[in-house]
């Protein structure tokens, strides 16, 4: 299974067949990657990197104003992110060109879509991190490398006990973790009895995370349930 971290990388995909490229679009969106921008030109690919710096761009050699080679080399000037050749071009002459300047990987059409999925799953894991050592809160990031909170410019350091709670709250990010689980992973098999321990201590996180402590807009109450980290 893909991190949730993984599928929101951003992703450039460069076609100039309009009913192609919803294609790809749709099948990378329904298996989950939420960040997809599109372009039929070099000129629009190059607008769009310059807006959205990609973190992976799938390309067509052909293109009406350029090639796929040239952009990419042109892309490659702004930012060091891999690539992907997706194109009608199978020619050995061309694959080992794609492969000479840099590209990650080749993929003719026609294609399976699972392949394209394999396949670009396997190049964002080899080049990104599966855990995002920033997690980007409304008013602050977290540094879990680090065990910091950065906001504002400072970074104020988390104790041991606020470090467990927040990577117990980060890993199930959007969810509902509850009391019980909370108190399980600050301190232990045996849990039972910590609930004022814990609030003291969601009181303490929230004064370090939260931009107005009383109005908690990341790490939010559920009443009668637990807690939960939103995600900016």
């Amino acid at each position: 299974m893909i991190s949730d971290y993984i599928k929101k990388k951003q992703i450039l995909l460069v076609d100039d067949e309009p009913e192609l490229l919803d294609m790809v679009a749709s099948i990378l969106r329904e298996d989950g990657y939420e960040n997809i921008r599109t372009a039929g030109t070099v000129e629009e690919a190059l607008r769009e990197a310059g807006e959205s710096a990609p973190e992976l761009a799938i390309l067509d050699v052909m293109l009406p104003d350029g090639d796929g080679f040239g952009l990419m080399e042109k892309l490659r000037e702004k930012g060091d992110y891999p690539v992907l050749f997706l194109t009608a071009r199978g020619e050995d002459e061309d694959k080992f060109r794609g492969f000479g300047l840099g590209a990650d990987d080749y993929i003719v059409k026609p294609f399976l879509p699972k392949e394209l999925l394999f396949r670009v799953a396997a190049i964002l894991r080899r080049s990104y991190k599966e855990e995002d050592p920033l997690v980007k809160l409304s008013g602050c990031k977290i540094d879990l490398e680090r065990a910091e909170v950065i906001k504002e410019g400072e970074r104020i350091p988390l104790t041991a006990k606020e470090y467990e709670l927040l990577s117990a709250l980060y890993r199930n990010a959007g969810r509902i973790v509850t009391i019980d689980a909370l108190c399980e992973a600050a301190w232990g098999d045996n849990p039972y009895g910590y609930e004022n321990s814990l609030m003291a201590h969601i009181r303490r996180i929230r004064e370090k995370i939260e931009t107005n402590p009383s109005k908690p807009v990341s790490l939010v109450t559920v009443k009668g349930l637990g807690y939960k980290l939103i995600i900016a």
